[in-house]
């Protein structure tokens, strides 16, 4: 008890501190809620006229809500693992990862830790993929501009831009603390809901241009019906990429003021951003589809659905690139990161992972901190994740297996399993046989969609 006095009269010499020692935090609602439209709304948004064109009208609307409700729900259950259990130390998690570690020990760490990783790093081959696709568009948009939609503006250069943008992400990597910047979180957040907006803006237009609403309600016909069913498959794995935020959802809980508890505000967050995101994808979806139909294009700003204004098309293609250029280093940073821990930990006495050389950079008064290994290293992992990209550039299918590879494991079964401990929810009783049911039919329409999206890139691979 005397402990605990002083612990008090420590806290109240130091008002300044939160509970665990960190500066305080200042996140409300609001803040909240943007963060987690930063978090959501990415390249992901462009295939989703795709897929409601592969689900027809019925099929990809319930599909989108569908997906929506699973967020929220798994959204739900994750906010309330951000204060561990026990509550008479009440820790917190700050990370996904804290969270597993904290609920459900080391062995699911670890297979949370390579699922994340993997994800990051097949996030980073989509951006790859698709900055080569909108630089190829802005040039193919001009051309066409200039020489008429029927000229022969090559499908060429995608190679090209590919090493060009792994060039590019090889000088970023090494900027110290670049991701950190905070305005980059800005400058995605802003470029991210311009292009998605031109995205939505385009099909509304041309919707009402055509006058009708074409598709139909069975979605783009395929010549036999096991092709329809991978196509559907391709198609819940690009929503299931488009949608869910967990990865990112204790580290946004860990930026929020208490009281009230970090836990209500986030659930309010959830709710708000789940309806502008589902509002927004129905939107963007739905207009695409009605514009284009079956003939919707894989990407909605890169297939030529639209040629004109051409300019509005290079602007929002321009937003995409910028937007990729900056979340391409936010995922790969934590990759590097850990990296870096790992190979130190591992060889302590080892100059080649250890130590710094200073090297002068014209121009600049502070001489650069060189490290061999970090060189090595993330020269290394740029050069992989182009490489990949050259070797599999089928954007809707590498999104989909994307999505469908986290979609089970790390949104529902993790979540479920943590809120079942945190609450103390025994086996067999009702809320648990619910909670069991939705992950298991979760993981039905997880693995469905990933088998159908590898089959989607192996065929693509070896047609």
């Amino acid at each position: 008890m005397a402990h605990h006095g002083a612990h008090s009269l420590e806290l109240a010499a130091a008002p300044e501190l939160d509970d665990d020692g960190h500066a305080p935090r200042t996140g409300n609602l609001w803040t909240c809620f943007a963060h987690i439209i930063t978090a959501v709304i990415g390249c992901g948004v462009l295939a989703l006229s795709w897929s409601v064109a592969q689900l027809g009208w019925v099929g990809g609307p319930v599909a989108m809500v569908c997906f929506a409700f699973v967020t929220y729900i798994s959204a739900l259950l994750l906010s309330h693992c951000y204060r561990s259990p026990d509550l008479e130390k009440r820790q917190r998690n700050y990370t996904y990862m804290d969270a597993v570690r904290t609920h459900l020990g080391e062995k699911r760490t670890w297979l949370c830790g390579f699922l994340q990783y993997l994800n990051l790093y097949g996030t980073s081959i989509a951006y790859t993929i698709t900055t080569a696709t909108c630089l190829r568009a802005i040039k193919r948009a001009n051309c066409y501009h200039n020489e008429g939609h029927d000229a022969p503006c090559g499908a060429h250069g995608e190679h090209f831009y590919m090493l060009l943008f792994g060039a590019a992400q090889v000088v970023l990597s090494f900027i110290p603390n670049f991701h950190n910047m905070a305005w980059l979180s800005v400058v995605a957040a802003i470029m991210s809901f311009t292009y998605a907006t031109i995205g939505l803006g385009l099909g509304l237009a041309k919707t009402i241009e055509n006058g009708t609403i074409k598709g139909s309600i069975a979605g783009v016909p395929m010549s036999t019906p096991a092709q329809k069913v991978w196509r559907v498959a391709q198609a819940i794995g690009d929503i299931a990429f488009a949608y869910p935020y967990t990865l990112v959802l204790l580290e946004i809980q860990d930026t929020l003021k208490s009281p009230p508890p970090e836990s209500k505000t986030m659930q309010k967050g959830n709710v708000i951003a789940v309806l502008v995101t589902t509002f927004f994808y129905l939107g963007v979806g739905c207009f695409g589809y009605a514009a284009f139909g079956n003939a919707a294009p894989g990407n909605l700003l890169t297939g030529f659905g639209f040629y004109e204004p051409y300019w509005l098309i290079d602007f929002a293609n321009a937003c995409i690139v910028l937007h990729l250029l900056g979340g391409y280093q936010m995922f790969s940073q934590q990759i590097f990161t850990f990296a870096d821990r790992c190979l130190a930990a591992r060889f302590p006495d080892s100059a080649f992972v250890n130590r710094f050389y200073a090297v002068r950079v014209p121009g600049v008064a502070a001489s650069y901190k060189l490290n061999l290994q970090r060189v090595c290293f993330r020269t290394a992992y740029v050069a992989s994740t182009t490489g990949l990209a050259l070797l599999f550039p089928y954007f809707n299918e590498v999104l989909g297996v994307l999505g469908a590879l986290i979609f089970w494991p790390l949104v529902i079964y993790l979540p479920v399993e943590m809120y079942c401990v945190q609450r103390g929810i025994t086996p067999w009783t009702r809320g648990w046989v619910a909670l069991q049911s939705f992950s298991a039919a979760c993981f039905v329409v997880g693995t469905f969609a990933f088998v159908g999206s590898v089959e989607g890139v192996v065929r693509k691979r070896l047609g």
